[in-house]
């Protein structure tokens, strides 16, 4: 996993879950208790609303949405979708009641679980979507699905969505948080599959064994397996044939007919389009009046305010008919644009090491020295400093402790001190943390802080820090 700007995704093809934003849209925009967005007909237009803002801000930032659209679910999917019915309902009679007390949290609370993405809400979106120029693709069934194809296939560069099924549906790149509003400040979270594999030591079969047993929206799970023990279970049986077959059915309680295997199935083989004649990715020219009509005409948005976004996306869509590289004259300005130049207006003076040893004038030759971050499955770098060659005692010296202890430093600073000058050092890592760290910017923090400390000391830092591949656990 990898932190990115949200404008670091500029010209690039990106298919977009509509369901989940029509969703949120419908919770979030607009919202005041039980009252949403309405035109004088009564119709709710918050999910317009919201999809024509959102839409506006992508295209103005480069990027080229796709949106697609759920089709006819699953039948395996008939329970899941019977419970979130369920769930409203309760919800419903909830809301009922926090209306007659009166209570205006409980109410908040209650109506944002009653609200459900309709036919008619994807129609609407679909067709604002259409007369502003973006593409749009109905799948034959799940839309994760569909998006998760489409990035195999080539055809857009990642997913976006809050349902990471779409990395279960072996989609290369997923994306979180590329739709939250700019307000949040969020940065958008990149995954990569292989990686998350390699990171979980897993095969792309166990990878959806692990999905199955941890939840997902096609059958129910094991009671009493969460996501760790679902993961463990997985290190050592391989699949779940051979958990069921192991696991002790005494404290796991195994549904009866439990349909696994066609929920496998499923997510290895999904109902997707694959060939370009079912829809054509094709983005154009807003269409001017028929906003107008759809928009103002229609549902009351005020015409001033639709003017100008239509400004907006016209000249948006004028940016970005320019390639993602296309602004360059030639392909030495490409290459010379990533090509790390020194500048000549401040010379560069190096400096010294502070270090000061027993002997006069000592020759000190740098080394490099890597911060690593302790996992389960082994030690992962996340940067790399350089230091003179002198001892700070032995492998297993308690300066292998927590990084983040304060008292590390001074440790070493009192050895360093006592031990003067040696010529080989004695350990070759700092260990930060002992187990996997649930936030990799906390493991990043904690080695600025460490390289930080230890440059005082008298060690000279020559690399930037970097979290090369997360260490942050998918469940």
């Amino acid at each position: 996993m990898t932190e990115q700007k949200f404008e670091s995704y500029s010209g690039r093809k990106i298919a977009i879950d509509a369901s989940m934003s029509i969703y949120q849209f419908l919770i979030v925009v607009g919202r005041n208790g039980t009252e949403m967005l309405t035109n004088e007909s009564g119709e709710v237009t918050s999910h317009l609303q919201g999809m024509f803002a959102r839409t506006i801000r992508l295209l103005e930032a480069g990027l080229k949405p796709v949106y697609v659209f759920d089709g006819k679910p699953p039948h395996l999917k008939k329970q899941e979708l019977a419970k979130r019915h369920s769930k409203r309902a309760d919800a419903t009679e909830d809301l009922n009641k926090a209306l007659v007390t009166g209570d205006k949290e409980q109410i908040e609370k209650f109506s944002k679980r009653t609200v459900k993405v309709t036919k008619k809400h994807n129609e609407d979106c679909k067709k604002l979507l259409r007369l502003m120029g973006v593409p749009v693709i109905e799948a034959p069934s799940e839309a994760e699905a569909q998006c998760a194809a489409l990035c195999k296939s080539g055809k857009v560069y990642a997913v976006a969505s809050e349902d990471m099924d779409s990395l279960t549906f072996g989609a290369p790149r997923f994306l979180r948080h590329l739709m939250d509003p700019s307000s949040k400040k969020v940065p958008v979270m990149e995954f990569e599959v292989s990686k998350v594999l390699e990171e979980l030591n897993l095969t792309m079969d166990q990878f959806i064994d692990l999905c199955i047993l941890s939840g997902c929206d096609y059958c129910d799970s094991i009671r009493g397996i969460g996501g760790q023990t679902a993961l463990k279970l997985i290190w050592q049986h391989g699949s779940i044939e051979h958990i069921l077959e192991n696991i002790n059915k005494e404290r796991y309680l195994i549904p009866d007919n439990w349909p696994y295997q066609e929920a496998r199935c499923l997510f290895n083989e999904p109902l997707v389009f694959v060939d370009d004649e079912r829809f054509e990715i094709k983005w154009s020219a807003p269409d001017e009046e028929g906003l107008i009509t759809f928009l103002v005409n229609e549902n009351g948005f005020k015409s001033d305010r639709i003017i100008k976004a239509i400004e907006k996306i016209r000249a948006a869509k004028n940016k970005s008919t320019r390639g993602r590289y296309e602004c360059f004259e030639s392909a030495n300005e490409l290459e010379s644009f990533f090509k790390p130049v020194v500048s000549t207006a401040v010379p560069i003076k190096q400096k010294e090491s502070k270090c000061v040893l027993g002997s006069p004038k000592p020759i000190i030759k740098p080394k490099m020295f890597s911060v690593q971050a302790c996992t389960d499955s082994g030690p992962k770098v996340v940067g790399n400093f350089s230091l003179p060659t002198l001892a700070l005692g032995s492998t297993h010296s308690t300066l292998l402790s927590r990084a983040n202890d304060q008292q590390d430093v001074a440790r070493t600073r009192k050895l360093i001190r006592k031990e003067g000058t040696k010529t080989t050092p004695g350990w070759r890592w700092i260990a930060v943390g002992d187990t996997c760290h649930p936030d990799s910017r906390e493991i990043y923090r904690m080695s600025e802080k460490v390289i930080h400390q230890f440059t005082r000391v008298g060690y000279t830092r020559e690399t930037a820090v970097a979290v090369p591949e997360s260490t942050t656990r998918v469940f």
